[in-house]
């Protein structure tokens, strides 16, 4: 008899991705927070979009990974104009949490984690509509960079 694969266990979260850099960032936070805001303007900055609203998250080769659900694949929701069709790409290994929140500490403790699917993901606490949201997100991912 062969042995069985183990199936990944797939959960379905409320948040946003984009691709930025060498991973990808999982935008978290409540309903009219600014997720599909803070991901349009890091798409304007070069990012790729990998999902919003709803994302696909698994745990495989000891990486947290991300795709769209099937039905919002490549969709993104535009405050003010709808819902509109861009370029996507998927899966990816994702690299940062952004957590949004209205206030956080001016200094954040060091090595910040967010459970995600179970497992830990390096964390960043920011506004989705300050104007350096974006540049403080792809700052953090250079942070995490392995040094060349």
């Amino acid at each position: 008899m062969l042995p069985s694969r183990t199936r990944i266990e797939i959960v379905n979260i409320h948040a946003s991705c984009v691709a930025a850099g060498n991973g990808g960032v999982l935008i978290l936070g409540n309903s009219g927070q600014g997720k599909s805001d803070l991901a349009l303007r890091l798409i304007d900055r070069g990012a790729r979009l990998v999902a919003d609203d709803r994302c696909d998250i698994w745990f495989e080769r000891g990486r947290l990974w991300c795709r769209p659900p099937e039905t919002l694949a490549g969709k993104l929701e535009v405050r003010g104009i709808g819902i509109v069709e861009r370029p996507w790409t998927a899966p990816v290994s994702l690299a940062l949490a952004v957590r949004l929140s209205d206030r956080y500490d001016r200094m954040p403790a060091v090595g910040q984690v967010e459970t995600v699917a179970g497992h830990p993901l390096p964390a960043l606490l920011l506004s989705a509509f300050e104007a350096s949201a974006p540049i403080k997100i792809l700052l953090a991912l250079e942070q995490l960079a392995p040094a060349a």
